[in-house]
């Protein structure tokens, strides 16, 4: 006979550990918060130790806690994939179609996430840099910036504020960096096709010159653009999301400038048929997920 704890108890904290929240994981569970503080407290009581530090003001997991959180974790994954597979569900393998720049700057760094709550969604990425012919496309999930053709479901994920960074040596090394002087700094520009070059478009809204005779850089796309000023050749015009983690760990730093808000949206796509698939529901509660912890505007939905 193996010898276990209360099953159930074992459930609340993994939701509990998990949400790193005790009123959460009632939620997910449809338990009251003192039903999950019981539940610790049986579990605690099983083990003989603490589980929750609960010294500080946010929860945290003790040792023993983190070592049991992580297995249970796995378990119940792996619960969830056998359980799936008697009942007799499909395979549950997208393709995604991303943008480049949305997939290396914000979605790969977070993608590790998604495939721990999510082991039973295998994604496939394929990167675009520009928009795909969704008509011809093969694919179950995209996010780019059209709305077309008809049949399909969009929300908006993301609305693009490009912001001027540049690297900490080369702030430094230019400073004090004055916006009057801004033609005096090598300007690395993205020419982004029909959308046209972005620094001309920047100094256009906010009412600058843009001398057409300066020595810039122009690069064909902006995560080059991003990389360039990471090592120090100049001044580029980044989404705030896409460099939030390298202003958060010193490699790019944000000018005081004028922003620009171009009114290009990151759109979530898919089929209007296919929006209560299983893997495409985890594909977009997620996301929203992700950007709700992020504190950015809920999506918006329009559909075709």
């Amino acid at each position: 006979m193996r010898k276990l704890p209360p099953l159930r108890s074992l459930q609340v904290f993994e939701a509990a550990a998990r949400l790193q929240h005790f009123s959460q994981a009632g939620a997910e569970l449809c338990i009251s918060q003192s039903a999950v503080s019981h539940q610790i407290r049986v579990l605690e009581q099983y083990f003989g130790t603490h589980l929750f530090d609960r010294s500080r003001r946010q929860l945290t997991l003790t040792a023993k806690g983190a070592q049991l959180a992580k297995g249970l974790e796995q378990e119940f994954n792996e619960l969830s994939n056998l359980c799936q597979q008697a009942q007799g569900v499909p395979s549950q393998d997208l393709t995604l179609v991303v943008y480049s720049s949305f997939a290396v700057k914000w979605l790969i760094p977070r993608l590790a996430d998604f495939n721990r709550h999510h082991p039973e969604v295998k994604l496939r990425l394929e990167m675009v840099s520009q928009d795909p012919d969704l008509a011809s496309l093969e694919c179950d999930i995209l996010i780019t910036g059209q709305k077309v053709p008809r049949g399909f479901h969009h929300e908006c994920l993301l609305q693009e504020r490009l912001i001027p960074v540049c690297s900490p040596s080369f702030a430094e090394q230019h400073s004090p960096m004055a916006i009057s002087n801004f033609q005096q700094y090598m300007l690395l520009i993205v020419d982004e096709g029909p959308w046209g070059l972005d620094w001309p478009r920047w100094c256009e809204a906010n009412q600058l010159d843009f001398d057409q005779g300066a020595t810039h850089q122009v690069v064909s796309h902006v995560l080059l653009a991003i990389e360039a000023a990471i090592a120090g050749l100049g001044i580029a015009l980044a989404s705030d999301f896409m460099v939030e983690k390298d202003i958060e760990q010193g490699r790019l730093v944000a000018l005081p400038w004028p922003d620009i808000h171009t009114g290009f949206e990151f759109l979530f796509s898919c089929h209007r048929q296919r929006l209560s698939e299983p893997g495409i529901v985890k594909v977009r509660n997620w996301l929203q997920a992700q950007l709700t912890q992020n504190k950015i505007t809920a999506p918006t939905s329009v559909n075709e």
